[in-house]
């Protein structure tokens, strides 16, 4: 799913396969989400996102790894 996100994206959580949260939008910039991750979120998980150094405490979400967005969040593939 190549997602068209916007700023009324903003808030919603981002879950994993399993619906475990792993963050929250911050903001959309250019049609690209930037989350700012949970806590728990573990240094494998942030790896396998490819979320490295970013700016802000925020990442950017690759819109090619998004399987659903609702009223409420977003999906991320395995």
């Amino acid at each position: 799913m190549c997602a068209q996100l916007t700023s009324e994206d903003e808030g919603k959580d981002v879950v994993d396969a399993n619906g475990e949260k792993i963050g929250v939008v911050q903001s959309v910039r250019a049609g690209t989400a930037y989350v700012n991750p949970d806590p728990g979120v573990t240094d494998e998980i942030k790896s396998t996102l490819g979320w490295g150094d970013a700016d802000e405490d925020t990442y950017a979400l690759d819109d090619h790894r998004i399987e659903a967005v609702t009223d409420r969040e977003i999906q991320i593939r395995r």
